[in-house]
């Protein structure tokens, strides 16, 4: 009987400390479950971007800013464009494209060579709530631009100043005026303008949503806005990276100094209506109304619609907004004749 009660006796200690250890391990689980949701709480980013819908610790108050960057081949390569959070490609006169990129997560030191304005682009700036910088206009663009009250900062007063506008040597005028990007600020302010904004994001794909996209399958696109003489741009969708290589007349797209390429997260391309409005070739370009587009992301090509919603350019589908892939954006802008259809080609090659 007492050798029944001692083996009783062990069971009963055992079930009992193997019931306190699991209660333990337990225990030490939820603990180490607490402490990884409070570290993954506390390593969130306290802001974003809101034109790129990247995360980061900084205070994001500081206010984007659009340069006019010249496209003509004399002034390829660019610099600067690899910081820009968006770029809008669109014709200027004749069959060549010029950009506006605009600036905010990424200050570059140097952006150029920059040129005139257009009014189609310093509505773009100001939809965006940018400082519109460019060098030069006709006379009734820049009474446009002060009649609006769009703020800006325009080179032709400050040119080869060595402060804010600098002539390089490298290239002949009218290829070669660059913005001393961090001159901005301070030469804003002096004008009176405010340098601090908080804007309210894009929207932007989760990574569930990036995990579901759909579409047609986009290695490669070509958007041909001329072929006499040659204006062909290319995207190239780079599996590595997740991101589109960009390409002019045939040409990667590189940094002048670093020979780092050119790169999208996102395409947006967008159909609307353009009219010559003068002898010089200059357009008036219709970036109101909305219309057909392609959005190419992560190799898919996604048939959408656009539109300006409170001045800034949307993806939309089904009458909703369609999210960005976080980084950066290039938009290019084509006539709506001949349209999407004949100006631009896709494969999976």
């Amino acid at each position: 009987m007492k050798k029944w009660v001692s083996i009783l006796f062990v069971v009963a200690i055992t079930v009992f400390a193997l019931t306190a250890c699991s209660k333990d391990d337990q225990k030490a689980e939820d603990n180490e479950d607490r402490e990884n949701k409070v570290s993954e709480k506390s390593q969130a980013p306290k802001d974003v971007y809101p034109l790129t819908g990247i995360g980061t610790n900084e205070k994001v108050d500081q206010r984007i800013v659009g340069v006019m960057v010249n496209n003509h081949s004399n002034a390829r390569p660019q610099t600067g464009l690899s910081k820009a959070d968006i770029v809008f490609e669109i014709l200027a006169e004749g069959k060549i494209t010029r950009f506006l990129a605009l600036f905010q997560s990424e200050q570059p030191e140097v952006v150029g060579p920059v040129r005139s304005a257009r009014e189609y682009y310093f509505e773009l700036a100001n939809g965006y709530d940018a400082l519109y910088i460019y060098h030069g206009a006709a006379r009734f663009v820049d009474d446009m631009i002060k009649t609006r009250g769009i703020e800006h900062l325009n080179g032709a007063y400050y040119d080869n100043d060595g402060h804010l506008f600098k002539r390089e040597s490298f290239r002949k005028a009218p290829h070669n005026s660059y913005l001393q990007f961090d001159a901005v600020v301070d030469v804003a302010e002096e004008k009176g303008y405010d340098m601090k904004r908080n804007y309210e994001s894009l929207p932007f794909l989760t990574k569930d949503g990036i995990s579901a996209l759909e579409g047609e399958q986009a290695a490669h696109v070509e958007i041909v806005y001329s072929t006499n003489p040659m204006e062909i741009v290319e995207y190239d969708y780079d599996e590595a990276s997740g991101k589109y290589n960009r390409s002019n007349d045939r040409e990667q797209t590189v940094e002048l100094e670093t020979k780092e390429a050119i790169q999208a997260d996102n395409v947006f391309i967008i159909q609307t209506h353009h009219e010559i409005i003068d002898d010089d070739g200059r357009r008036a370009v219709d970036i109101e109304s909305g219309g057909e587009a392609y959005l190419l992301q992560k190799g898919k090509l996604q048939k959408l619609q656009w539109e300006n919603r409170n001045g800034r350019i949307l993806p939309i589908k089904d009458g909703q907004p369609v999210g960005f892939v976080p980084g950066k954006t290039w938009i290019n802008v084509i006539p709506s004749s001949p349209g999407l259809e004949q100006s631009v080609h896709v494969s999976n090659e």
